[in-house]
């Protein structure tokens, strides 16, 4: 019974330690996108990323996808630009099974201190050879209307 007991503890510490990891890659990418570190935010992708949003069309008020290279995305992170990108999470919840994990994790974009809109990025990651966890797909919702931020979050930006 203590080796049954011992060994379910293990196993608990094992997954923590890999969602921290999983956890540490997304931090990775904001902490990049707000230093506008276009080498910092490409670590984190696997090079056949792909991004996807997934919102409704200010015009006919319809919702729309529209999909880009992760490639695409680091360029822009990297292009001169004067606001300060800051994505603000909170709540992530992950799941694990081996090398394949994914992420659906509430956000609140600014820029600089200006609101922008909010959502939910849900990503996929894939632990490889390495042992080093890759974003291979990342989706988003955006909204302006509507946003549950929690007050500590929002807390940040004043």
């Amino acid at each position: 019974m203590k080796l049954t007991i011992a060994l379910f503890l293990i196993s608990i510490a094992c997954f923590a330690q890999e969602d921290k990891k999983v956890l540490a890659v997304i931090n990775t990418l904001f902490d990049g996108m707000k230093k506008s570190d276009s080498a910092m935010v490409h670590s984190v992708f696997h090079p056949q990323a792909k991004m996807y949003s997934i919102q409704i069309d200010a015009k006919t008020g319809q919702p729309v996808m529209r999909s880009s290279e992760a490639k695409n995305f680091i360029v822009a992170i990297g292009t001169p630009h004067k606001e300060v990108f800051n994505e603000l999470i909170w709540s992530p919840k992950i799941e694990i099974d081996g090398n394949l994990a994914q992420a659906w994790v509430p956000y609140a974009f600014y820029r600089d201190k200006t609101f922008s809109h909010c959502g939910v990025d849900a990503f996929q990651l894939f632990k490889d050879a390495s042992g080093n966890w890759k974003i291979f797909h990342l989706s988003d919702t955006r909204q302006k209307e509507g946003c549950k931020i929690p007050a500590e979050v929002s807390d940040k930006m004043k």
